[in-house]
């Protein structure tokens, strides 16, 4: 199909149209004109949003859906649905499903099933067989398939021996190892942050140490072996300060934050929701200020929603049992473009695709068109009317907002909230 995107304001640096207002005509996929006005005798459908804005398509690098083997809590086409309103082309999704995603054949179960959809999914394998940490998974034919990165989700890699041999191995082929930032044995049974807060509240603590041990260790095994390697959702000041040194060095190292890790702080757990419930836990306020220091400087290279869907029988139960997770698709522009000004937004939720070797495509003549159209000055209240997962779990229920999205333009699709 083919459209008409009028007056739209153009948010990208590598284009010769950034900060203009334009028309932008689209056909059959590709990038057809861009003029200050466009008037078409040819079928077209038009486009006209109030304060449009349009970017290079935003990635997630990490996000969760049910299917297969929890399709209570999200399918992969409504979840594709949710990433396309949430303004999202291209998602990063991870192997936490069952069985888990670890092998050449599952990789491409996936990339086949979502190959006609406007946003591309980009399977993450895991590193280890049913991410049980023990033997090192397929990451060869995954990687053939179709992977982007290979990791166990939200499990750290318990032998040091294990992350070693994957990051030697995967150089043959320039794969990349991700890494969960947690000794397990330091964490312990903790469901928050230890500090002031989980005292008060009489709950077990995970001491930011636990992420910054494992930080350590696996960036002292980067540095003997080589490859690359992702660290993501780190949470802690430390953290930042550590993976800041290890690219100073020249270390191949990359790492992600999450939204919620930005905005909300340990003092949220008061109300004992649920909702709050993740992992890594929420911080403190120093913790979230290094944070935001971190990604403006480029030490954390993306923002992630981390968007974790949870059925609401393992979610709105007693603090202790409650799975950790929280949805963050439809939060996400909203959250990160009332923390950075919008065009240092773009980029955030831009430049992690040159870490996972996702190709970009400026906003110019000849291009394919792979857009994001939102308005970055509406300021709102985010409600569980916004939230269109399956499940319901988000931690930003009731947070101000600024920012909503339209929709996206991709593989030849339009796709709008």
């Amino acid at each position: 199909m083919n459209f008409l995107l009028k007056a739209a304001t153009v948010i990208d640096p590598t284009s010769p149209f950034h900060q203009q207002k334009v028309d932008i005509l689209i056909k059959n996929g590709t990038i057809a004109a861009i003029d200050s006005t466009i008037n078409t005798q040819d079928i077209v459908e038009e486009v006209i949003l109030d304060n449009l804005h349009v970017s290079q398509g935003w990635f997630d690098s990490s996000i969760s859906f049910g299917e297969p083997g929890y399709e209570e809590r999200e399918t992969i086409d409504h979840g594709l649905q949710v990433a396309a309103k949430s303004g999202f082309t291209h998602i990063a999704v991870q192997p936490n499903t069952l069985p888990v995603i670890d092998t050449g054949a599952a990789i491409g179960y996936l990339t086949h099933k979502t190959q006609n959809h406007a946003v591309t999914l980009h399977p993450i394998g895991a590193l280890t067989t049913k991410s049980a940490g023990v033997d090192m998974a397929e990451l060869y034919d995954m990687q053939q398939a179709g992977a982007i990165g290979f990791g166990d989700y939200q499990k750290a890699i318990e032998n040091p021996n294990l992350l070693k041999i994957a990051l030697l191995y995967t150089q043959n082929f320039d794969g990349l190892v991700l890494s969960f930032p947690q000794e397990n044995k330091i964490a312990g049974n903790g469901v928050m942050n230890e500090g002031k807060e989980s005292t008060l509240l009489g709950l077990k603590g995970i001491p930011a140490l636990a992420e910054e041990l494992q930080i350590i260790r696996d960036l002292s095994l980067l540095e003997y072996t080589g490859g690359k390697l992702h660290i993501p959702t780190i949470s802690t000041s430390k953290s930042v300060t550590l993976i800041r040194e290890a690219k100073q060095k020249g270390l191949q190292v990359s790492c992600s934050v999450t939204a919620h890790h930005l905005t909300l702080s340990d003092e949220e757990l008061h109300s004992f929701d649920s909702n709050y419930k993740v992992l890594p836990p929420l911080r403190t306020q120093n913790d979230i200020d290094a944070l935001i220091k971190g990604v403006k400087d480029g030490t954390i290279d993306m923002i992630t929603s981390d968007h974790q869907p949870i059925d609401i029988e393992h979610k709105k139960v007693e603090f202790d049992s409650a799975s950790y997770g929280t949805t963050g698709l439809e939060s996400a522009f909203g959250c990160i473009n009332r923390i950075f000004n919008t065009e240092k937004a773009i980029e955030i939720l831009t430049r992690g695709k040159q870490i996972f070797n996702i190709q970009e495509f400026s906003i110019a003549e000849g291009n394919p068109a792979n857009l994001s159209l939102f308005n970055p000055d509406t300021s709102y209240t985010f409600s569980k009317e916004h939230v269109i997962s399956t499940s319901k779990n988000s931690a930003f229920i009731n947070k101000p907002m600024k920012g909503i999205v339209y929709g996206i333009v991709a593989n030849g699709k339009m796709i709008t909230a």
